[in-house]
């Protein structure tokens, strides 16, 4: 902990005002309660918008389990988003969906398979990881096997399923509502506070990951 927050004070210094002013704000809401996890994922306008809804809810975290596809969002639709959220790249495979799970996420699939939990009716209690699937073919079926749950959006009309990146930002909002209506700490720790605070000032600076490489060097930090 006091090696981070040296570290942030730091590289404070490189910053605005106004920078700074705006990290202190909008760190305060930050969350990984939800963890967004996308299954293959390929269309890069949709990789865009689905990092601009997370960022949106303040869940500054996504992981992009890749097999066929790269998870690469298109820039000029994320509308700077990318700076703030963290997009953590893994192996399309269950032994990625395991290590999710140790980390301490329930894993839920969006899916109308498995008697699946309508999102209006869905009470967070615990960490959940949502898994999102391709454009075409939705969610795998060896993630829905493995899932703990599965939840659907509910659908009106002819139209059986949103599109990913729609679908994603429904579920986004609807969660960050149901948490900001119950008790749940659902905020980040001090530790991951101050750890997403370096890196959105690094991401701020002109080569600022060369500055901070070079901090961690001179001073022999490993935040690893």
């Amino acid at each position: 902990m006091k090696d981070l927050a040296q570290t942030f004070q730091y590289l404070k210094q490189f910053l605005t005002e106004e920078r700074l002013a705006k990290i202190d704000h909008f760190s305060q809401e930050s969350s990984d309660f939800v963890l967004p996890v996308m299954d293959d994922v390929y269309q890069f306008r949709n990789a865009a918008a689905i990092i601009r809804s997370v960022e949106a809810c303040a869940f500054h975290k996504v992981i992009a389990m890749e097999e066929e596809n790269v998870f690469n969002p298109n820039l000029t639709v994320t509308k700077g988003a990318e700076t703030w959220v963290e997009v953590e790249k893994m192996p399309k495979n269950l032994d990625s969906l395991k290590n999710i799970k140790e980390r301490g996420y329930k894993i839920l699939a969006v899916s109308l398979e498995k008697n699946a939990v309508m999102l209006p009716d869905y009470q967070v209690t615990e960490p959940i990881a949502l898994v999102f699937g391709t454009e075409l073919e939705g969610v795998s079926k060896e993630v829905i096997d493995f899932a703990d749950e599965t939840l659907a959006i509910p659908m009106y009309g002819f139209t059986k399923s949103y599109n990913v990146s729609v679908a994603a930002g429904i579920c986004m909002y609807e969660l960050k509502q149901k948490l900001l209506r119950s008790n749940i700490d659902y905020k980040l720790s001090e530790e991951k506070l101050l750890k997403m605070k370096i890196r959105w000032a690094v991401n701020s600076m002109r080569s600022g990951q060369q500055i901070f490489e070079k901090y961690l060097k001179d001073h022999n930090i490993d935040f690893n």
